[in-house]
């Protein structure tokens, strides 16, 4: 799910949907309701916490800018085979891939039976087919299960609620189950938040599994989204790294060279 750390005035309404049958674990169903402010159509969990925000006229466009970054991984991979992202929110994540890339199929775990309806009735989540399955679940239960080991090529995850304290999960034994889930070469991305005090024990928790973390520069509302990568250590130049967002900002109107910076620094590469 996700949670920019921003609040916003508007009008406001509010939904449930109708109940599905399920053979997951019960659990306690957020409230939901939107708000619209300049064309932006927002999801909020019974709060004024923002969990997602689509634009309204162009609905397949990342509106928040930590969500660009969730699709930073781009630098670094080709859109592999199989996607999997834990959280839905509104789908905004779940939409660019499945319309950016059409050799991609991309699954979403979504704990709540009613925001998968929610996403569709008011953001755009396309029908299932193909290249998109919903499954509803518990993201660690999901990457838990030995069916899914080495079956992705990149994990998505923003994992929040209605409370914002932190990461639903976090634990060493979730990351460790996300890194097994990963194909080799593959990225883990999560939506972290920066000025947080679970930042630092989720950081030290994933650099202690993962290889190689890399850190974005962090947004205005406190998102800061990281990148872990499992395989052999990167090996490129700045050039390299300048040349491969050009391309991104091209194809996918993406803030790329803004990533490709922070990641240099970060390496230690020459200008």
């Amino acid at each position: 799910m996700s949670m920019a750390r921003q609040k916003t005035d508007g009008t406001r309404t509010s939904t449930r949907s109708p109940r599905k049958r399920s053979q997951a674990k019960r659990v306690s169903e957020p409230v939901i309701s939107f708000s619209e402010l300049d064309g932006i159509r927002y999801l909020h969990f019974g709060s004024p916490w923002v969990q997602g925000a689509m634009d309204i006229e162009h609905p397949d466009e990342l509106v928040l800018s930590y969500i660009q970054d969730m699709m930073a991984w781009l630098l670094f991979l080709e859109p592999p085979a199989q996607v999997l992202q834990l959280g839905l929110g509104a789908a905004a994540l779940t939409k660019f891939t499945h319309r950016h890339c059409p050799d991609t199929a991309t699954t979403v775990v979504e704990i709540s039976q009613q925001l998968p309806w929610v996403a569709r009735q008011w953001f755009g989540l396309p029908p299932e087919d193909d290249r998109l399955m919903l499954v509803q679940g518990d993201a660690a239960d999901f990457v838990g299960d030995p069916a899914n080991r080495e079956g992705f090529g990149v994990i998505q995850v923003d994992l929040y609620d209605e409370e914002a304290a932190g990461p639903v999960h976090d634990g060493s034994r979730f990351y460790r189950s996300c890194y097994r889930s990963l194909a080799e070469p593959g990225i883990m991305v999560v939506n972290l938040f920066g000025r947080h005090a679970s930042f630092a024990r989720s950081e030290e928790r994933i650099r202690a599994i993962f290889p190689q973390v890399l850190l974005l520069d962090p947004q205005d509302e406190g998102n800061l989204v990281l990148l872990a990568l499992k395989g052999p250590p990167l090996q490129v130049s700045r050039r390299q790294l300048l040349a491969r967002a050009r391309v991104l900002e091209e194809d996918y109107g993406l803030p790329a060279r803004k990533w490709a910076r922070a990641v240099a620094d970060q390496l230690g590469l020459g200008r």
